[in-house]
């Protein structure tokens, strides 16, 4: 394995997330320099954390290893090109005035009216969605990727099975919305604001989440994969069968929170600075069923102040 290719492709895919070698380093529980020597061609990581790269860019393995390919976003794009290239010729009339009505990419909605629309299965890809209003209306099934949605309005919003992948979300208003199996991926998630949301069976990584504000949620069947929540504050929220993997945790706060089967254990191999960052966590007066309790426990975390469940 060629170090100079190899740290060329982990730059380029890092840069198409609009991430830093030091966001980078924080969603791995390494250093910035270690990143940067990477990118430098200085030193290779190891196969897990190659794997772990994978996962945090959303590539295939294939893209560290094997022949050039383009990150995601531009081979959905470039897929998305062929396969309406080859369509339009069979297509009848009808079916292509559909298409436009339901493809949205690369158009320019800032501020758009969407309040109580139905349109499941819509694609933004690229789009402009800037203060656009969505409340109240049915998006099931759709896909934002690549657009901007800087201060969207999601409140009452079905987005049931929805994927979000390297979106700016910033400042989006998240309240009461229906969040059913979505997945958020790669997105900038600054202030964004989840108020009063059930969220079940969702994924969220490779996303930063230290000011992303979470009030009165319940998150059930979820899974936090390759995110930075250090400091973030989750006091007196539900979680239940959720899942915390390789995220970063230093000084998050989860005060009177209650906890059935939460895993936080590491999908790779536990560093010691991962160990360190989770005796951070603050549970104070937290509620934990016997399962999650022996696990923290196990892991030397501090749960003195903790009242298991029965």
């Amino acid at each position: 394995m060629d170090a100079k290719i190899l740290g060329n492709r982990i730059a380029s895919a890092r840069k198409a997330q609009n991430m830093s070698q030091a966001q980078l380093a924080a969603l791995l529980f390494i250093s910035p320099q270690a990143v940067g020597k990477w990118e430098r061609g200085e030193s290779i990581p190891d196969f897990i954390t190659i794997n772990q790269l994978a996962e945090v860019f959303t590539v295939e393995l294939s893209y560290f290893i094997g022949a050039p390919q383009f990150t995601n976003d531009e081979s959905i794009t470039k897929n998305t090109s062929s396969d309406d290239d080859a369509n339009h010729g069979t297509q009848s009339y009808a079916e292509v005035e559909r298409q436009l009505l339901t493809d949205f990419s690369g158009s320019s909605l800032a501020e758009a009216d969407f309040v109580g629309v139905y349109a499941p299965k819509r694609r933004f890809l690229g789009s402009d969605l800037r203060n656009t209003d969505f409340s109240k209306a049915d998006f099931t099934g759709s896909s934002f990727k690549g657009s901007d949605l800087h201060s969207a309005n999601f409140t009452e919003a079905n987005l049931k099975d929805c994927i979000f992948f390297a979106n700016n979300l910033s400042d989006a208003i998240f309240n009461k919305t229906i969040l059913i199996g979505t997945d958020f991926r790669s997105s900038e998630l600054t202030a964004a604001n989840f108020m009063d949301s059930s969220l079940i069976n969702v994924k969220l990584s490779a996303t930063d989440l230290t000011k992303t504000v979470f009030s009165n949620c319940s998150f059930t069947g979820m899974t936090f994969r390759s995110c930075d929540m250090s400091g973030i504050r989750l006091d007196g929220q539900v979680f239940v069968d959720v899942m915390f993997d390789r995220v970063a945790l230093t000084g998050a706060s989860f005060k009177g929170a209650t906890f059935r089967s939460a895993s936080f254990r590491s999908s790779f191999a536990l560093t010691n600075r991962y160990y360190k960052a989770l005796k951070t966590i603050n549970f104070e007066g937290a509620m934990m069923d016997k399962l999650t309790y022996a696990a923290l426990k196990g892991l030397d975390v501090d749960l003195s102040q903790v009242t298991t469940l029965s």
